[in-house]
């Protein structure tokens, strides 16, 4: 539906809001319409660059932001913009370049601006160059949490613990309800091995607080283990509600591929191998599979670089032996067997009487809280595999 009464200002306006929103859709609508009335208008040009961005559309992202620049050379979030694409494809100087030509225009102060570039440094790998960023965003706020918060998440990625600690404590100082830097320290402070210290700043966070599965695991893990809570007690209730949040729907593909993996697991004959018809149809289902999931992408999906590899752990089930094998555990103890055998044997040892389900579902996200490493716990075989992976014991045969 047109708007024939809005001027280009009000375009960007409502536009800006969707985007804010994450309503990327409807704000791209809305600038496309706003650019076929005002086909001159920067804003709505790198407006539509950055929807384009969100949608993960670099090439049409890229063009929208050239386009704003043909309008206005020194346009400082059209430069952003543009920077920000160029990494993508791996034009890294000429990223640099865009980013470093807002400086030349004058544009530091702009701590908004500072970060916004810092963010997207960091996300891409450049974290050198994103501290330097940060850092002209402090000294233009020293008052900012958030930026003296970025200083410290640059240093630890560079491997500077000390330095990253004090500029997170620093953050909290400034703004002691800035959640995000708290439960940053908990983390560190968790792989630090200073786990009181770690149990301590996580307490002081709220499931809100949590956008990442990984610190909740660790707090739920370190609540039972010094608190003697049972996997039912209502205090992780609201922790584990979170959890659940965070992990969304599952992904139908994600699901069937589960599936198959549990179904070559079970798929053995008697002499136990696959016979060569069960291989070549759970084979032939795989390469469905992906070929459906591919043929429902968009252009932009494509280029995301994240497509799934189903056929790598996959092959890995199927050659399977499924005679008896052979585990160690960290502490030394050792487990044979067949697949299944083992891992209810270490249920015994730990939870007897859970259904063996659920007591790989709980060791799974205890591994992952401890490790950081996801470990599946849909079949036994896969199950040791991942915790293998994840260095929680040793497969000896």
């Amino acid at each position: 539906m047109t708007n024939p009464f809005l001027s280009s200002e009000e375009y960007d306006e409502r536009a800006h809001a969707l985007y804010n929103e994450a309503r990327y859709d409807e704000a791209l609508e809305l600038l496309r319409e706003g650019l076929t009335r005002y086909p001159q208008a920067v804003e709505l040009h790198v407006g539509a660059g950055y929807a384009r961005l969100a949608r993960e559309e670099y090439a049409w992202a890229r063009r929208s932001f050239e386009e704003a620049l043909m309008h206005d050379p020194e346009h400082e979030d059209a430069l952003a913009g543009l920077g920000e694409v160029l990494l993508k494809f791996g034009q890294v100087e000429a990223g640099l370049r865009a980013y470093d030509r807002t400086i030349e225009l004058g544009y530091e102060d702009d701590v908004d601006l500072m970060l916004q570039i810092g963010r997207a440094l960091f996300r891409e790998g450049f974290v050198e160059h994103s501290l330097t960023f940060f850092e002209r965003a402090v000294r233009n706020a020293e008052d900012s949490a958030e930026a003296v918060a970025c200083i410290g998440y640059a240093q630890h990625r560079l491997g500077n613990d000390v330095e990253a600690m004090v500029a997170l404590r620093r953050a909290l100082v400034l703004d002691p309800k800035f959640a995000e830097a708290r439960v940053y320290i908990a983390n560190l402070l968790y792989d630090a091995g200073d786990l009181d210290a770690a149990l301590l700043e996580f307490e002081q966070t709220t499931p809100e607080d949590h956008w990442d599965e990984l610190g909740i695991w660790r707090l739920i893990e370190l609540k039972k283990s010094v608190y003697k809570l049972k996997d039912s007690d209502g205090e992780l209730k609201p922790w584990e509600a979170r959890l659940v949040e965070l992990a969304g729907e599952p992904d139908p593909i994600d699901e069937l591929l589960a599936e198959v993996e549990q179904a070559a697991v079970e798929a053995d004959t008697e002499d136990g191998h696959p016979s060569q018809d069960q291989l070549e149809a759970l084979g032939s289902l795989l390469t469905g599979l992906v070929g459906q999931q591919q043929a429902g992408e968009s252009p932009g999906e494509q280029g995301s670089g994240q497509a799934n590899e189903p056929g790598a752990a996959t092959t890995d089930v199927l050659m399977a032996d499924n005679g008896t094998h052979r585990v160690i555990m960290r502490d030394g103890s050792a487990f044979e067997g067949s697949w299944e055998e083992i891992v209810q044997a270490l249920r015994d040892a730990r939870d007897a009487g859970r259904p063996l389900d659920e007591y790989m579902a709980m060791e799974a996200r205890r591994f992952y809280g401890a490790t950081g490493m996801r470990v599946a716990s849909h079949a036994p075989e896969a199950f040791l595999r991942g915790s293998a992976d994840a260095g929680m014991l040793r497969i000896v045969r």
